[in-house]
């Protein structure tokens, strides 16, 4: 499965990451790899959960990423 990850850093040092598709799945590290590790590692859990209570996993579809520069 893919999912969305939001990336943000934190004006204080380190990154928040959030997966908009999963409610409530954050994480947060010291550096990039660090909270991509995180996140990746709470994602697994969510699922892993989803499926151990029986619910149905969600699913990401339909959306499409550019990048846009603006001047």
């Amino acid at each position: 499965m893919r999912y969305t990850v939001i990336l943000e850093r934190e004006p204080d040092g380190g990154y928040v990451a959030s997966v908009p598709a999963l409610p409530g799945c954050v994480s947060q590290g010291d550096n990039r790899a660090e909270t991509l590790r995180n996140i990746r590692e709470a994602v697994e859990l969510y699922v892993e959960d989803c499926r151990a209570a029986g619910d149905p996993v969600p699913v990401e579809s339909g959306k499409e990423f550019v990048e846009v520069e603006a001047a």
